[in-house]
């Protein structure tokens, strides 16, 4: 596990899919997702916080990969403008749309997607 000097915490945590799929993601990008910090604040209780390990069983693998890479996609471009739309199959939009609504994130799927 990678440390963050400052505060003990790792640099990364891993993110599991309801099908037993996992993601290992930057701390900072992961926590794009109002809960997922919330999961990971190391004042709360939650067992995520001490693992560095959120389990999402209501999130399957390939919704849970897109997600993953949203986060990515969205950390690289924070302080661009103009940035273009990430691409999102069609058929994912509706699953998108309620793992984004379930994680509280950032997610702009919609405006995004062109739904």
């Amino acid at each position: 596990m990678v440390s963050n000097s400052n505060n003990g915490m790792s640099k990364y945590v891993t993110l599991r899919s309801s099908d037993g799929f996992e993601f290992v993601v930057l701390r900072e990008a992961a926590c794009r997702s109002g809960a997922i910090r919330r999961m990971l604040d190391p004042k709360s209780a939650f067992r995520e916080a001490a693992a560095s390990v959120c389990t999402f069983e209501e999130i399957n693998g390939i919704i849970l990969d897109k997600v993953a890479e949203y986060f990515y996609y969205n950390h690289k471009n924070r302080n661009q403008e103009d940035v273009p739309d990430m691409d999102i199959p069609p058929e994912l939009c509706l699953e998108l749309l309620m793992a984004a609504d379930f994680l509280d994130s950032l997610f702009t799927v919609c405006s995004s997607l062109h739904c």
